[in-house]
């Protein structure tokens, strides 16, 4: 069985086991129990009343954080020529065709997210077994597959977050660092929240969003009291 340490142990004795919080005080709760020499990420875990097994209750998107996730992110884009020229000056860390591709397979990932044009998606399919499981598969519904890679990738150096549930319905999603100001980490957390709620499939049943927990890198969850979690009422 695990043990934790000194710190984590101190930092637990902070929260109030059965007590649901307002999200500014969960944000501010999270922020003291980091005790870890680097900056932190917080995050945020929601579970979700979908059956992921049925196609018509996946939830899967993206959304761009109001002040990002305070991680800069390598992109990779899959294009050829104009194309590929207007990623390279709209400031993409990679950009190729299958000169990348053979790059991968042979073992080489530094990068944090691939976008592709969608006439390059023949050649990327060959990656489908390396970056699938990864979860950096170019995707048309989280907008990576995209003619339009200038937005695409202003939005993910911007601080676009992807989120999917897993199997069991749950999505965990990063909102900043602890060293950000509590109030951008509220309106971050708010963001995707309201989004996850925009998103609801029709098919789900009873509760949506029945629980959600705010933790650090090496901080103890804190639960968040899912009434006051929305920023708008839908």
């Amino acid at each position: 069985m695990a043990t934790h340490g000194k710190k984590y142990a101190e930092a637990f004795k902070l929260v109030e086991k059965d007590k649901f919080y307002d999200p500014e005080e969960a944000i501010e709760l999270a922020k003291k129990t980091a005790s870890a020499k680097f900056d932190e990420t917080v995050e945020v875990a929601f579970r979700l009343g979908v059956d992921p097994k049925h196609a018509d209750q996946q939830v899967r998107g993206a959304v761009v954080l109001p002040h990002g996730t305070g991680k800069t992110k390598r992109v990779l884009v899959f294009a050829k020529g104009e194309k590929a020229k207007e990623a390279e000056v709209a400031g993409a860390d990679f950009v190729g065709a299958e000169d990348l591709v053979t790059k991968i397979q042979g073992g080489w990932a530094e990068f944090d997210v691939a976008v592709a044009t969608p006439d390059m998606m023949g050649l990327v399919g060959r990656l489908g077994k390396i970056l699938g499981p990864k979860g950096l598969m170019p995707n048309p519904k989280v907008g990576t597959v995209t003619l339009d890679v200038t937005r695409a990738i202003n939005e993910i150096k911007a601080g676009k977050i992807e989120y999917r549930t897993d199997k069991a319905g749950n999505i965990h999603a990063p909102i900043g660092k602890v060293s950000f100001d509590s109030e951008k980490l509220l309106q971050n957390f708010r963001t995707i929240v309201d989004t996850l709620l925009k998103v609801k499939p029709a098919a789900a049943k009873g509760q949506y969003m029945r629980s959600i927990t705010l933790s650090t890198t090496m901080g103890p969850g804190v639960k968040v009291n899912v009434l006051k979690a929305p920023g708008k009422k839908e």
